[in-house]
This record gives structure tokens, sequence and C-alpha cells, in this order.
């Protein structure tokens, strides 16, 4: 079975989820600071690939990614040389998360959610 990791990546915050390919089901696992966390998180939860929010252009077109992510992107892929990283459609996970959290809507939870919505994408694909 393989163990996903869903990641939507912020500069103040990276909203977690988790999911599997038994259950094809994502669920939010909190929200992290920096890559070290994330390789901890991965190391305990036997994470075999990791599904990055990416941002895309309306024309479905993936542009350079910005300074930040690609600096973020070099760190995840030196920390984790076994762990393939996947980048995913992050488009509407924003609005998709401000829809599920409803009245309980903290940045956090926001962020977590987005996170849910990257893989459950992800998933619902492969």
């Amino acid at each position: 079975m393989i163990r996903y990791l869903g990641i939507d990546y912020g500069t103040k915050r990276i909203g977690l989820a988790i999911g599997d390919s038994g259950t094809k089901t994502a669920v939010v696992f909190g929200v992290v600071n920096n890559a070290q966390a994330i390789k901890e998180i991965i190391e305990r939860e036997n994470i075999n690939v990791i599904v990055v929010g990416a941002p895309y252009s309306v024309a479905n077109v993936n542009y350079e990614l910005p300074e930040n992510w690609q600096k973020f992107l070099a760190e995840l892929k030196a920390a984790l040389p076994g762990v393939e990283i996947i980048l995913e459609d992050e488009r509407l996970s924003s609005k998709y998360a401000d829809s599920l959290a409803g009245d309980k809507k903290t940045k956090a939870g926001r962020d977590e959610i987005a996170a849910m919505s990257i893989l459950q994408g992800y998933l619902d694909k492969n």
C-alpha cells in the first residue's frame, strides 16, 4: 500500500493531509512551519509519495514556480531523496477549503483542508 502526504505550501504555514492507495481518501493532518517537520512526519508515518499543490494558470499551464517554492521543493528533495514528489494543481483548493470550513474558519484550518483537497484530487485521478 502506498502512503501519501498532501501539502498546501505557504510562506507562513504548510497545510498537511494524509492518505493511502487502499482507501483513496485524504484526511487533514495538521499544519507545520518547515521542511524539517515534514521530514519527521514522513519518517514517522511511512510516507512513500508527497503530493504538493502547485500553482497553475487558468489555461492549465504550469508556470515557473516562484523562488520561495523552488527553495522549498529543493529542501524537500534534498532531505527526502527516496520519496517521490508530485506536483498537483492547487487552483481551487483554497475555495474548496473555505466552503468546507464554514463558520470555523481559521487560517491553519484552511491550510490543512486545502492540503486535503489537493491530495484528494490526486487520489481521485490515480
